[in-house]
């Protein structure tokens, strides 16, 4: 099977690269290689996707491109058979800062995509949303029917891209599901979010820093559990046109998160607080119900094992991912 990865090289886009090659799919990968963070991060995903397809499973191959090249997306489109769209400026802090810009990548690019798509014989789209699109919460846990009032461009242009996506599977029949991905975290995560800057600064003897008092709450998703999701969506189209919250349903306080990090790894430092940035949600909480009816889906890694895998990795690999280490 064909399978075209958007944002191949990035978190989400490469771990499914990854296990898409390593079931023997003919994989493409489009990334352009922004240095949103450290692009060597992503140069280790491509190179063990290409390591795997040397192996004898699938095929691998890196386009290193724009998703607003609307003529390259069309050409990448029509070879592949499913589409997983996880290319995006990612960001909510940036994307206050440059709304334009996410405008352009997240809802532009797109369009190209759909537009491409629904011209082309692919069997379905699989589209990266977030729980960003639900803003200030009325109640929680949020349901796929809670008010979406998105507090940050990038919320905005998430609710975007996945209205654009269902439209497309109502009017033109294009088969299209959208997943509201709850704060995913894994190997190879973006160096600067929560848990691996928790952990970076724990290791090398320095106390987590908390934006805010820590009272905030999030949904945090182990990325095996967002991969067995779109690995499901190869093989069923109950999902077809519906958009669905993919979470863990462990809610856990950013404050005892920061404690089950140092607890693990430097019991003895304190915790230290900055300023909030007012663009962060309060608090995302998934209720699942809607992806378990219609996939089977029963999240398998809680938030206190997650971070063990995910310490004993960043151990591993700290060379080259860690920012402190490589570039010192």
């Amino acid at each position: 099977m064909d399978v075209l990865v958007t944002g191949g090289a990035g978190f989400i886009g490469g771990h499914i690269a990854e296990r898409m090659t390593r079931l023997g799919h003919d994989v493409t990968a489009l990334d352009n290689f922004e240095p949103f963070y450290n692009v060597g991060i992503k140069e280790h995903t491509v190179e063990q996707c290409r390591e795997l397809a040397a192996e004898g499973n699938g095929s691998y191959e890196l386009v290193n491109d724009d998703l607003r090249d609307a003529e390259l997306v069309n050409e990448l489109v029509a070879d592949a058979d499913y589409v997983y769209h996880q290319a995006a400026q990612a960001g909510v802090r940036a994307s206050v800062k440059n709304p334009r810009k996410v405008n352009e990548i997240n809802i532009d690019g797109t369009i190209n995509l759909l537009e491409a798509a629904r011209n082309s014989d692919t069997e379905r789209v699989v589209v990266a949303s977030s729980s960003s699109v639900y803003g200030k919460p009325q109640y929680l846990p949020y349901d796929e029917d809670h008010p979406t009032t998105p507090v940050s461009p990038y919320g905005v242009s998430k609710l975007a891209t996945e209205q654009y996506a269902r439209v497309y599977s109502e009017v033109y029949g294009l088969p299209t599901v959208s997943l509201r991905y709850f704060t995913v975290y894994g190997p190879r995560m973006r160096p600067n979010m929560a848990i691996s800057n928790f952990v970076s600064r724990c290791l090398h003897g320095e106390p987590p820093v908390i934006y805010g008092d820590g009272s905030q709450t999030r949904d945090f998703t182990f990325v095996d559990d967002i991969l067995w999701v779109n690995e499901k969506l190869l093989e069923s189209d109950a999902a077809d046109g519906e958009i669905m919250n993919v979470g863990s349903t462990d809610n856990i306080a950013i404050k005892t998160l920061a404690k089950e990090v140092r607890d693990q790894l430097a019991p003895e430092l304190e915790l230290e607080y900055g300023e909030r940035n007012d663009a962060d949600a309060e608090h995302t909480h998934a209720d699942i119900s809607k992806v378990n009816e219609l996939l089977g889906y029963e999240p398998a890694t809680d938030i206190r094992e997650g971070v063990g895998e995910f310490i004993d990795w960043y151990r591993a690999n700290e060379e080259w991912y860690d920012p402190l280490v490589r570039d010192s």
